[in-house]
């Protein structure tokens, strides 16, 4: 987080665009920025379980990080108008990035949007999300800050989101969500999905494109924020 954190930096101030494909180690569950986590999930439980857990820098729903692919693109604001047609935008490059590895993938009509007390983030799509056979495959959520956008989210690849259920307090909707890999029936290898949607991002927003791993400046300024984001304070802030 501490380094999406960062490359939203990156992108107000010095124009910067980045996508960003990664995997979580150990699996973990994240809260959306505006969630009340200390109210909605069962701390002891999510204890007990040996659950690692964190606080997104974007908004929406809890999300749990297993079998899945996480992408972030960061991009001045200005890039893509406004929240709703960047959202749009990003989804339709991934929309072009699971056509290409045979998912006959769509977006879900308009609906009224959902609070954040509405359940796991797949519990039940909204309007613009992505769908494969009428199941949500993909799980979104944006930020705007000093003129940068961060949009990241979770591309469900092998597991649900069951457990995101199981640690919830209280009554909490079915899992909705449907990994892309009994939908397809094959296995989909995280390195496959990841040269799809980066070539996809390459194709659909033209320029110079440059594969490269974590670079030292940008883990040096990611330093600044690992402690907001490691802060029991932040994470479980009601």
């Amino acid at each position: 987080m501490a380094l999406d954190q960062t490359l939203l930096e990156r992108a107000g101030r010095r124009g910067e665009r980045w996508l960003r494909l990664y995997r979580w180690s150990p699996h973990c569950l994240s809260f959306g920025r505006h969630e009340r986590a200390a109210r909605r999930y069962d701390r002891e439980r999510i204890t007990a379980a040996g659950l690692d857990v964190v606080r997104r820098p974007t908004g929406g729903r809890a999300v749990w990080h297993a079998g899945e692919l996480t992408y972030a693109v960061a991009m001045p604001a200005a890039d893509l108008s406004g929240i709703r047609a960047a959202y749009l935008e990003i989804h339709r490059m991934l929309l072009d990035a699971l056509g290409a590895l045979g998912a006959d993938a769509s977006l879900a009509a308009e609906s009224p949007a959902t609070g954040v007390d509405a359940g796991a983030c797949f519990a039940r799509p909204v309007g613009g999300e992505i769908l494969v056979g009428g199941r949500k495959v993909v799980g979104s959520a944006q930020v705007r800050e000093s003129g940068g956008l961060l949009q990241h989210g979770s591309i469900l690849l092998r597991d649900d989101q069951a457990m995101v259920r199981a640690v919830t307090r209280g009554d909490a909707p079915p899992d909705g969500s449907a990994p892309l890999e009994g939908l397809l029936g094959r296995l989909l290898p995280p390195t496959e999905v990841a040269a799809a949607i980066a070539g996809a991002a390459a194709t659909r927003w033209t320029g110079d494109w440059t594969a490269r791993g974590a670079e030292a400046e940008v883990l040096d300024l990611a330093q600044r924020h690992r402690a907001r984001f490691a802060s029991e304070d932040w994470t479980w802030r009601a």
